[in-house]
């Protein structure tokens, strides 16, 4: 029984599965020298050491069953086990505890497959920089971010830093190629780097505008042969001489870099070709560049090339090649899709949201904006070659229009004939009959031609001062398209010609909710609201068009007057500098700023303004009457006769500059001069009372023996214009009676209701008054006019010249040689600027339509 064993007690088939080989407990690792020197070189690759003991290296560790027990394991083959000690050093691991096993008896630890606990792994090597090789990747490497960096400044529109970047890749580049020669590589030398530092350092050069210098840069590439496909680059030399005005040699190089590029690059070519016909266009060799652009249009047609052909035959006056090449260009294939592609059905839910996100974005718009561009070429074709095609403008007009409506472009024909009135409208012919039959047709078109033709309309009438028909015409508009705000600003003006400002305004505020660039219809709504006295609200208008219109001299002069009117002159005095570093030759303003200046008491800045206003516009009376008056002020009174006998010239029936100059000679002590001077005056203006009594007083003092007849002549005269005063006295007291007589006879008739029968006397007495009360009727049944006598009926009528000036006006300039120096006009009684008048200028002058 002792050599009996049983089976289950020696081979325990389910034994051994809840022991844990100590070979994969990896807690000791990091101590473990043989396992760490594998990990930083090669030594795990070596082959495995033969164990020194036979069978398996647990027996120097027992196993750590579940049950706590440790049990010796022996290996079925009695290979050597992983991790075993064999000749006193420890193979390295080969396996992972990847399944998180653990040797600690210790329950509870943590799992921790990745081995997260034992901290981040050691380092890695460095590279050893220092080979010949390392050094000129790196180098290549700096140069490529060079060039990179030159292109990145370069699109950011930093010139100067691109090229700053660019040569010093090209410096890192020749170290590059030197190192390599040291190094023995000259084999391995990087061609497409040094093509690209090269090519980037020109393209720079160019950007700069450094032309002798991109030149070079582009011959060193070009004469290069070991540089492949480099006779491309002649059509960037071409540029740069044509940037020259070389022409010749610009052709001379577009023909070079034609000749090396093979027609597989068929669009290369043609761009090429176009820029031959531009560069003989410039020559004025209109042929030769008709026939690049014939080429291109057999070859590849496009809108531009079309266009550029017909401005050579229209240079060289063939009509018959003006309209084949306009039937060209309206023939020339867009490649965009229909429009009707991008109205949403109301069927399919998923294609009107792909519509919906596709109707916006950059190709849709791409596509729009080459239809424009198309549009405008075709109306700028016809409108040029129209009067030069046909013996009349309107005959060529009609033939474009009619191959417009054979075209792709059939929507056209509508614009076409509105611009063929416009065009009559631009050549000032209001009233053309063609112009006006041609937009009436469009009152029956759809409501976009409609709108467009009416508004036009509208605006014609406007300048004819027809307000009716303008009004009419822009209710059409305004019905055909409510948000068009062109006709909105029309209708705004012809109620503002019929000073319903209130309701114009509402009418240009609506314009701007439509279109908030509308300037006309800021402009006139801030006119509005200076009409209605509403200041800060106008204000408000014209500083938001100054925002958007910053050099125009007419927002800044409405500025400048509506901070006058807020009694602000520092502001207005500031607007009126803006406005003439604008204009500097506009003499309103001028006069305005001297105006300004001497209200603020600066006579000699408000001198300076008035004299620059004369010297542009030495018509203006105002002007010149502050200036005389300066100069008399300021004891030059001989400066001043200059200033008053221009006056003279501009207003020969007033006196009052006639008097002006002889009292200028009469100050500066010219007598004789000043005696000459009244004489004169005299004898264009006999019964002028000042001129007779200046004359008289200069006689006494001279001693003349005219004194007694001017004295005489001065008698008379004093007694004729008391005569006339009394007259009108009279006549005065006279209308005030019959006032009276009247209201009392109202009375009695209200009070009665019988009539009362007035004597032929008393209906005698109330004509006399009513002709006292008019001076200036004769009825015949008026018996004042009788009792006149011949001499009284021979007195000059109240409108005759020396009537214009009275003793009132007088007494301030015209005063004894003895007696205080004459006061200069205040300018602070002088009219203000004439804002209404401006503002229906202005109102005129903006109203073109869009």
């Amino acid at each position: 029984m002792e050599n009996v064993h049983l089976a289950l007690e020696e081979d325990d088939l389910y034994s051994g599965y809840n022991d844990y080989n100590p070979t994969f407990d990896s807690e000791e690792l990091e101590n473990d020298v043989g396992f760490q020197q594998a990990v930083r070189t090669s030594h795990g690759r070596r082959p495995p050491m033969t164990a020194k003991f036979p069978g398996t290296a647990i027996g120097a560790r027992p196993l750590a069953s579940s049950f706590g027990s440790r049990i010796p394991m022996t290996s079925s083959v009695g290979r050597p086990m992983t991790g075993a000690v064999q000749d006193g050093a420890a193979r390295p691991m080969s396996a992972v505890r990847a399944a998180g096993y653990t040797s600690s008896l210790i329950r509870g630890s943590t799992f921790d497959p990745l081995g997260q606990s034992r901290g981040p792994a050691p380092p890695l090597e460095a590279k050893n920089e220092d080979t010949p090789e390392e050094k000129i990747k790196i180098l290549e490497k700096k140069v490529n971010d060079m060039i990179e960096e030159s292109c990145m400044a370069q699109s950011m529109g930093a010139l100067q830093l691109a090229l700053e970047k660019a040569k010093e890749a090209g410096r890192k580049e020749r170290a590059l190629v030197r190192q390599r020669e040291q190094s023995g590589n000259v084999d391995h030398i990087n061609l497409d780097l040094t093509y690209s530092v090269l090519l980037n350092l020109a393209n720079q050069y160019a950007n700069n505008e450094m032309y002798p210098e991109a030149l070079n840069s582009y011959q060193v590439i070009v004469k290069n042969k070991m540089f492949s496909n480099a006779g491309i680059l002649k059509v960037n030399m071409a540029n740069i001489y044509f940037k020259q005005k070389n022409y010749a040699k610009a052709i001379k190089f577009y023909r070079m870099a034609l000749d090396q590029i093979s027609n597989a690059h068929k669009e290369m070519r043609i761009k090429i070709m176009q820029n031959i016909g531009v560069v003989f266009v410039c020559l004025g060799q209109y042929s030769d560049a008709k026939t690049s652009f014939e080429h291109i249009m057999s070859e590849s047609p496009n809108i531009k090339t079309g266009f550029n052909l017909i401005l050579c035959y229209y240079a060289i006056g063939d009509r018959e090649g003006m309209k084949n090449a306009f039937q060209k260009l309206i023939s020339v294939p867009l490649g965009i899709d229909d429009e009707d592609k991008y109205i949403p059905s109301n069927d399919d839910t998923n294609s009107n949201m792909v519509i919906e996100a596709i109707k916006n974005d950059k190709l849709h718009q791409m596509e729009r904006d080459l239809k424009a561009l198309a549009e405008k070429y075709i109306m700028t074709a016809a409108k040029l070659i129209a009067p030069a095609i046909e013996t009349s403008f309107a005959a060529g007009f009609d033939w474009c229009v009619d191959m417009v409506k054979s075209s792709q472009y059939v929507e056209l024909a509508n614009d076409l004939e509105i611009n063929k009135a416009i065009t009559y409208l631009r050549q000032k012919d209001f009233k053309q009959v063609e112009a006006v039959e041609t937009l009436k047709m469009f009152e029956k078109k759809d409501s976009r031609v409609k709108s467009a033709a009416a508004t036009n309309l509208s605006f014609l009438y406007f300048l004819e001062k027809d307000y009716d028909h303008a009004d009419r015409y822009a209710d059409l508009a305004m019905s055909a398209d409510r948000y068009n705000p062109a006709a909105l600003t029309n209708k705004g003006n012809t109620v503002f010609v019929k000073q319903d400002y209130e309701k114009a305004a509402e009418f240009f505020k609506e314009a701007l909710r439509n279109d908030s660039s509308c300037t006309e219809a800021l402009y006139n709504l801030g006119l509005t609201y200076k009409r209605l006295n509403r200041l800060e609200e106008a204000l408000d208008c014209f500083l938001k068009l100054h925002a958007i219109l910053r050099n125009s001299a007419q927002v800044m002069y409405q500025l400048a007057h509506l901070y006058e009117l807020l009694e602000d002159p520092q502001q207005a005095i500031e607007w009126l500098m803006q406005m003439i570093s604008v204009a500097p030759t506009d003499p309103q303003a001028l006069a305005k700023l001297g105006e300004l200046h001497d209200g603020e008491g600066d006579k000699s800045q408000a001198f300076q303004y008035y004299y620059e206003s004369f010297r542009y516009f030495p018509s203006n009376i105002d002007v010149i009457e502050w200036l005389g008056a300066y100069y008399i002020e300021t004891q030059f009174c001989e400066k001043a006769i200059q200033y008053f006998e221009r006056a003279t010239l501009i207003q020969p029936t007033q006196v009052k500059w006639q008097l002006m100059v002889a009292s200028c000679y009469r100050r500066s002590g010219n007598y004789q001069k000043a005696l000459e001077t009244y004489k004169d005056i005299h004898r264009q203006f006999p019964e002028n009372v000042e001129c007779l009594r200046f004359l008289v007083r200069l006689c006494t003092d001279m001693g003349l023996k005219e004194v007694q007849e001017y004295a005489t002549k001065l008698k008379k005269v004093e007694k004729m214009k008391e005569i006339r005063e009394q007259r009108v006295k009279s006549g005065r007291e006279g209308s005030a009676r019959g006032r009276r007589e009247g209201r009392e006879g109202s009375a009695g008739s209200a009070g009665i209701s019988t009539p009362i029968l007035t004597s032929p006397k008393k209906a005698s007495i109330m004509g006399i008054t009513e002709d006292v009360k008019t001076d200036s009727s004769h009825s015949s049944n008026s018996t004042k006019g009788e009792r006149l006598s011949a001499k009284m009926r021979s007195l000059p009528a109240s409108n005759e010249p020396y009537e214009a000036s009275s003793p009132k006006e007088l007494d301030a300039s015209y005063v004894d040689p003895l007696g205080p120096q004459m006061e200069r006009p205040k300018t602070g009684a002088k009219k203000r600027m004439d804002d209404d008048d401006f503002a229906d200028e202005e109102l005129g002058d903006d109203l073109l339509p869009e």
